[in-house]
């Protein structure tokens, strides 16, 4: 291949930090670093990053892989962006932020989009009129749980006015970090999206509109221009190039967040060809030749970082997190019960421990919700739960319940992808960091009743999408291409001994969502 020594920096701002890897044109991996940023969670229901923590974690990792000079800066051909998505930077004119960044997290809009969902006739509690503008033109609406950037707009609105007058342009994570590289202010038709403000008739043209800006409440000027995703944005800012060692005018391109991005990553780029990802959150998606809404619960086909092309979009809240929440808040978790070290790899220990549990946890039934949830139902006061513990159980069962608990999730969703598609998927690609574990694959493969191919090295699925985009942008490869150069680490058959066991506890799970969901609404005191 004449173009194998080709490479993109491609940046991946995941939740818990970026991850900035040196990847080939055709998907290679050459080298990767990893800085965490802290998450803060406040008590009124909000969740915030530092913007300036950001742009720092992710020079120190670009510094330090290219430092290593496995590649030369003169075959680093583009910069390419994904991140985490559903967030909300305000900045000034100059660039600089005005506050932390509101993330994908925080729910403190769900009062204020209630004022935007005020009318007669309501259907799921959207008022039929706008419902059906919204539908018509952007193939979705507002999340009444208030984690859309349009929530967080108008809570800055309200609640800090100061910052709302002062901000020039409320970006999106990519977008920002885009402009930290480039000194432009745009986002993508993709990353734009959750504004809830364009017209998305068009896949290959996106625009603002103006019924919709008006029914949102927030001003056209405080919003970025649009690009597509494979778009070149600009150069490299010439003291950035400067500071990392990349050659004068690298591109950046318009990057796309991190679902979208795993759609490409991922390999399964075409029509109904799905992935599952199990990161800190997890979702079910596959490019469709439509667009299509299920208000009822709470996913759509929207435009994909790929010209002219349809990406289902669904999130569901806390997967992997709950592997981390249950090492650090019960295993770990530092007080006097509690002290020794722990394991270098603890992951690959609960996988062991996990393994030799029977199917179904001994009767232990874990619902991942702990921080609300958003498809297939858009319920920010529900809650997780260890359902049906016993004096008999022990703390295996309950490693094991967890990992089945985030399977039966993604179950229930994968039930309405399904439907939505009119369709059963053949095989799920699969990619996230729970995708490195074996036992979590053929978990999944059984509750799903589904074909799971276990993607080699999942972890770099986001960014390796990021380079694509790139690769296809500047004529590496195209579109088409891609499967080819996704590696298969091993594939997962149901195993039928399984089935009856886990039909059962999967009916179970559901009928716990229906009796507790208004228990949980009481508690954390909100309206259901």
């Amino acid at each position: 291949m004449k173009n194998k020594d080709k490479y993109i920096l491609a940046i991946d701002l995941g939740t818990s930090g970026p991850k900035t890897a040196l990847i080939s044109v055709y998907g290679e991996v050459v080298d990767s670093e990893f800085k965490d940023t802290p998450v803060i969670l406040l008590p009124d229901g909000g969740a915030e990053q530092d913007p300036q923590g950001w742009w720092n974690a992710i020079m120190f990792t670009s510094k330090k892989v290219l430092s290593k000079n496995l590649v030369s800066p003169e075959n680093i051909v583009a910069v390419s962006v994904t991140s985490q998505w559903s967030g909300t930077v305000p900045v000034d004119q100059g660039g600089k932020q005005l506050m932390n960044a509101i993330i994908w997290m925080d729910c403190r809009g769900s009062e204020e989009v209630k004022e935007i969902l005020k009318g007669p006739l309501k259907i799921e509690g959207y008022p039929l009129f706008k419902m059906m503008t919204w539908l018509k033109l952007t193939g979705g609406a507002p999340a009444k749980s208030g984690k859309d950037p349009l929530c967080h707009i108008l809570w800055l609105k309200k609640n800090c006015p100061d910052i709302y007058n002062k901000t020039y342009k409320f970006l999106e994570p990519k977008d920002y970090i885009n402009l930290r590289f480039t000194g432009k202010f745009a986002a993508t038709y993709d990353s734009i999206l959750l504004h809830w403000v364009t017209d998305n008739r068009d896949p290959s043209h996106v625009v603002y509109n103006d019924k919709l800006l008006k029914m949102a409440g927030i001003e056209r000027a405080k919003l970025p221009d649009l690009i597509q995703a494979m778009d070149i944005l600009g150069p490299v800012k010439k003291e950035v190039a400067a500071q990392l060692g990349l050659k004068p005018g690298t591109p950046v391109i318009g990057g796309t967040p991190d679902v979208p991005s795993a759609g490409v990553g991922s390999g399964a780029v075409r029509d109904y060809e799905g992935h599952l990802y199990i990161g800190t959150s997890s979702w079910i998606s596959a490019h469709v030749p439509f667009k299509k809404t299920d208000i009822f619960h709470s996913f759509g086909s929207f435009p994909s970082p790929v010209p002219g092309r349809y990406l289902i979009l669904c999130e569901q809240e806390c997967a992997g997190k709950c592997l981390t929440w249950l090492r650090d808040n019960v295993l770990y978790h530092k007080d006097e019960l509690m002290m020794e070290e722990k394991a270098q790899d603890i992951f690959k220990v609960l996988d062991k421990i996990v393994a030799r549990v029977p199917a179904g946890a001994n009767n232990i039934i874990f619902t991942p919700w702990l921080y609300g949830e958003r498809s297939p139902v858009d319920d920010c006061n529900i809650r997780a739960s260890l359902f049906n513990l016993s004096l008999e159980n022990t703390r295996e069962d309950i490693l094991r319940a967890v990992f089945e608990g985030v399977a039966f999730n993604s179950k229930w969703l994968l039930d309405s992808v399904e439907k939505f598609m009119r369709r059963p998927f053949q095989y799920l690609n699969f990619i996230g960091g729970g995708a490195n574990s074996d036992v979590w694959s053929q978990i999944i493969a059984d509750v799903l009743n589904r074909k799971i191919r276990q993607v080699k090295d999942p972890i770099y699925s986001n960014a390796r999408g990021a380079a694509f985009l790139a690769s296809i942008s500047l004529k590496y490869i195209t579109l088409e291409d891609i499967p080819q150069y996704i590696k298969i680490k091993a594939e997962y058959t149901p195993n039928p001994a399984n089935r009856k066991i886990y039909d059962e506890v999967f009916a179970e799970f559901l009928n716990h969502y229906k009796t507790q969901k208004k228990a949980c609404a009481r508690l954390n005191k909100q309206a259901s």
